[in-house]
């Protein structure tokens, strides 16, 4: 999902970012701030523009923030918004934040964004406040303790409901559950056949039904621990009880790798084990795992940025060159021999966004290399196939499309090689994307699905109801192919669709319709 990525909108409402909340009050925070507000804009006289807004927290951390801004002239409008949830009053502009990205640490960046059009003039606005203070770009004083400290161990988990573990906190190292099986024997091995993904070793085919697990992107990478709540035996018990057969899991390219800008206790090596750790429990309750990167390194401000960090904190367009091929060669040495493991090389591609076109979104996408109006270079899927191939790795390999993998009319034409043959078609939609009516599925999707497995890896809607889902699932389930809802956290379902109110599994109103139709395909 784009977090500023999967669930904001189609031209930009979108998104899986961070969704955690902070503990220490945000009344007891000293704020300070700076913004920056950039345009591109056209028209004469009158017109359209793209807006991003930076905001950088110069004071202590707090735990949600609501920016407001008034804009110059009555002729400017917003039409679109992304990453926050925008409301305009006359010229007066609120934006607040979603659950996934409340949390603002100090010294941290975030950037939200919109779509407007202007009649007259479009100058920008100036008398930015976050949560009533104004923005002067001067940092406060230190405050004494407004939030609470650091620790070598995970943060408490956010989440409001009862957890269904023994204890509601995440454990760097967790031990696994003792909690019987309810589901015999461990998750198959599987590889392709045809348009089908079938058990290795039975031939029969097998359907990627279930439920993303959210947490593994943005928790370490914002210093609060690993996951967003448990992923324990226990809670993998409760997504079994829905019979959940498939579960991916959104990882950090950074986290993994340990990189400079990550807390020792939550990257690197602790890391890649407590990643290890979950995919095995998972393997073994019976459950398909499908490790994917979610977040990578680069920065990217062009259009439909989802923030100006280098770091890995957000959506970008593609993959970079710089530590992907490190990721993927690392996670594939880990999961090599383990066919029951799934690859998703990329979350959400949306490189013609920045190209400016379909052709060259696509020759990037399977090419990399210097993409127009990319920064950083960028590993195209081609070579990403190539170095999981290259340590020995067999497992099954998804490659979402264009669109934030909405869009896959070009997917067959651009087909990496891969000598095993073993890839994968991936596809997200939420109610609010482009390719959204069966009509659309039948001219674009269907011919893909002939081909190759085709597999929804998000599913969802804004409006916490099922009743979207149900259609997508229809049309999958009649052609055999696989999905997976967005997503297995307990947030606001409006905010970030989630199918669950706590740990246990108890199913939001979104989350009734996906667990419903588990139960009897």
């Amino acid at each position: 999902m784009r977090r500023t990525g999967a669930i904001l909108t189609a031209a930009g409402l979108i998104a899986a970012g961070g969704f955690a909340l902070l503990t220490a009050p945000a009344a007891e925070a000293a704020v300070a701030c700076k913004v920056t507000y950039t345009t591109n804009e056209w028209g004469t006289g009158q017109g359209g523009f793209t807006a991003s807004v930076s905001i950088q927290n110069l004071g202590d951390e707090i735990s949600s923030w609501s920016l407001a801004f008034t804009f110059p002239t009555s002729g400017q409008q917003i039409t679109q918004g992304w990453s926050a949830t925008w409301n305009q009053n006359g010229r007066s502009v609120t934006a607040n934040p979603y659950d996934w990205n409340k949390w603002l640490g100090a010294g941290a960046t975030l950037t939200v964004g919109f779509n407007g059009s202007w009649i007259g003039s479009n100058p920008p606005p100036t008398d930015f406040t976050v949560n009533g203070t104004r923005c002067t770009g001067v940092p406060s004083s230190p405050s004494p303790s407004v939030s609470p400290s650091r620790s070598a161990g995970p943060s408490p988990s956010v989440s409001p409901s009862a957890s269904a573990s023994p204890s509601a906190s995440p454990s760097a190292s967790p031990s696994p559950s003792t909690s019987p099986s309810t589901q015999p024997g461990t998750a198959p091995k599987l590889k392709v056949s045809g348009n089908k993904i079938v058990n290795a070793s039975t031939g029969a085919a097998y359907r990627l039904l279930g439920v993303n697990r959210s947490g593994g992107e943005f928790m370490c990478v914002q210093g609060r621990g690993i996951w967003d709540g448990p992923t324990d035996n226990a809670a993998i018990d409760a997504m079994r009880a829905w019979k959940v057969r498939a579960v991916r899991v959104p990882l950090n390219e950074e986290c993994w790798l340990g990189l400079g800008n990550i807390q020792s206790a939550y990257g690197g090596t602790t890391y890649q084990n407590e990643v290890k750790a979950f995919v095995n429990r998972l393997i073994a309750k019976g459950i398909t795992p499908i490790v994917e990167m979610h977040w990578n390194y680069g920065q990217y401000t062009g259009n439909s940025s989802g923030c100006s960090d280098v770091h890995a904190t957000c959506q970008k367009p593609m993959p970079d060159a710089q530590y992907a091929p490190q990721f993927w060669t690392g996670v594939a040495n880990a999961f090599k021999g383990q066919t029951e493991v799934v690859f998703d090389l990329f979350n959400e591609p949306y490189p013609e966004r920045a190209t400016g076109s379909a052709a060259s979104g696509w020759a990037c996408w399977r090419d990399g290399g210097t993409c127009n109006g990319i920064p950083y270079q960028v590993a195209g899927f081609q070579g990403l196939v190539n170095t999981v191939r290259a340590t020995g790795a067999t497992n099954i390999i998804m490659l979402g499309g264009l669109a934030y993998s909405n869009d896959l009319t070009q997917w067959l034409q651009n087909k990496p090689n891969d000598p095993l043959n073993n890839l994968v078609a991936a596809w997200h939609v939420y109610n609010f994307n482009s390719c959204v009516s069966t009509s659309c599925w039948d001219s674009q999707l269907a011919p893909v699905a002939a081909q190759v497995p085709l597999v929804a890896g998000e599913i969802g809607e804004n409006d916490c109801g099922h009743s979207f889902i149900d259609q997508v699932m229809n049309w999958f389930d009649g052609k055999g192919a696989s999905y997976l809802g967005w997503t297995w956290n307990t947030w606001d379902c409006s905010t970030g669709p989630s199918l669950i109110s706590d740990y246990n599994g108890t199913a939001t109103n979104f989350g009734a319709g996906l667990r419903a139709r588990l139960q009897v395909v």
